[in-house]
């Protein structure tokens, strides 16, 4: 009897609505902006914990961000990347990359600064870090956007656009990838090009490439590029709820989440907007 006892005792258990789940937050990356001196965009808002407190019966709003439009007008900034949200936690859309004498805007990472600025685009504390800046004066270079780990890297003196930040590595989804990284500042000429952070943001351009755009539903930030090409856009955000295979599927969910139960965990992955209810 008692592995009877044990299966109806396993059974009822998978009936209970979890009280805390861990998540993962992660807003739209910012634009790379099309200019001289254009940097790159900042990636979206990093946002993580474990613990987290749910209600059963209770919807809870899961709002998905997307990429700032590629900066495609010159000297004028990229578009910013839009918040994503799940309940009361809100990640911050990436900041656009700057140009010239124009720093790069704030947001959940900052946006990469031009030719004279002194300061990238500032971060958001708890969330990613500061854009890069130009070191010198002449010819065309741009500071790279920050990224969830680190800042971005500022445009060298020998006309090469600074690397995007590095992003964070998350194992949430079941699997290892890296999310949130910034977008590499344009390049004079045909130098070299400069990297986006940890492969999710857009490498920065120059007159003989074209910028590359941030990972879809990783939050990285678009490459800045020169007058001759458009910036990269931004990559779309990504919310991911996660906690023990012990506990029943949610009782009800909008917008199409992908639910998989792999390592122990029930994982639900918006890249659209929607809800999840216990």
């Amino acid at each position: 009897m008692t592995p009877i006892l044990g299966i109806m005792a396993s059974s009822v258990l998978k009936q209970v609505a979890p009280t805390t789940v861990e998540y993962l937050v992660v807003a739209g990356g910012g634009a790379g902006t099309k200019g001289f001196n254009a940097g790159g965009g900042g990636a979206g808002g990093y946002r993580t914990a474990t613990g987290f407190s749910v209600s059963s019966g209770s919807p809870l709003t899961v709002t998905v961000g997307a990429g700032g439009a590629a900066g495609t007008t010159l000297q004028v900034k990229g578009g910013d990347g839009s918040n994503s949200e799940f309940s009361s936690i809100t990640s911050t859309g990436g900041g656009a990359g700057g140009y010239e004498t124009v720093t790069g805007n704030a947001g959940g990472s900052g946006g990469g600064g031009g030719k004279t600025t002194t300061v990238g685009g500032a971060g958001t504390v708890g969330q990613g870090n500061n854009g890069g800046f130009r070191t010198g004066t002449s010819q065309e270079s741009a500071g790279g956007g920050g990224g969830a780990s680190a800042v971005g890297a500022n445009g060298g003196t020998n006309d090469v656009g600074g690397n995007g930040g590095a992003g964070t590595s998350s194992s949430i989804s079941g699997t290892s990838l890296f999310y949130a990284g910034g977008g590499g500042g344009c390049s004079n000429g045909t130098l070299a090009l400069s990297s986006g952070g940890s492969g999710v943001g857009g490498a920065g351009g120059n007159s003989g490439a074209v910028a590359g755009s941030g990972t879809a539903n990783r939050g990285g930030g678009g490459g800045g590029n020169l007058s001759t090409y458009n910036g990269g856009a931004g990559g779309s955000g990504v919310v991911i709820i996660s906690y023990a295979d012990t506990f029943a599927d949610a009782a009800s969910t909008t917008g199409s989440p992908t639910f998989t139960t792999t390592g122990g965990y029930k994982i639900y992955l918006f890249t659209g907007s929607g809800s999840i209810t216990f």
